[in-house]
């Protein structure tokens, strides 16, 4: 299943902003404008605040108040890296990230644990075959992954 095209940095922060919206969650959002204010930029040069094509790069640093604590950093490349209680995503596709939200405080994403080899992944599961899934140090079991625990 495809997720709806969210082309720039200003539509993916108002996807999230519906997500927050939707499950009565606070949201702050930190912008930062120009390749001499974004993060991961190596296409323009020293004190520049375009990219070389002349586009305005804009990336956004998201936090959702609220169990878990999500931070969410959309870049300009068409990825965002989203924390989840202390566990990170890197490089999940812009487009996804209004469904990775949602999984996540629509119950759906749980922590799973094996023995062998021994760990514990929290896994996010997107509607269709897309799935997320990251280590959780063990001692970063927070209260909100501890209770989210599937064996």
């Amino acid at each position: 299943m495809g997720h709806p095209r969210l082309p720039n940095t200003e539509t993916a922060v108002v996807a999230v902003r519906e997500v927050a919206s939707a499950y009565n969650l606070e949201m702050t959002v930190t912008d930062d404008i120009g390749a001499d204010q974004t993060s991961r930029r190596a296409s323009a040069g020293a004190f520049a605040v375009l990219d070389t094509d002349g586009s305005l790069p804009h990336e956004a640093f998201i936090e959702l108040g609220g169990a878990p604590a999500v931070t969410v950093q959309v870049f300009p490349e068409d990825d965002a890296k989203i924390t989840v209680d202390g566990v990170e995503f890197e490089d999940v596709p812009r487009d996804s990230v209004p469904a990775f939200l949602r999984s996540v405080y629509g119950g759906i994403a749980y922590v799973k644990g094996r023995f062998f080899p021994p760990g514990q992944w929290l896994v996010v599961p997107l509607p269709g075959d897309e799935t997320y899934k990251e280590l959780v140090p063990r001692a970063m079991l927070s209260p909100w992954l501890a209770r989210n625990f599937r064996s």
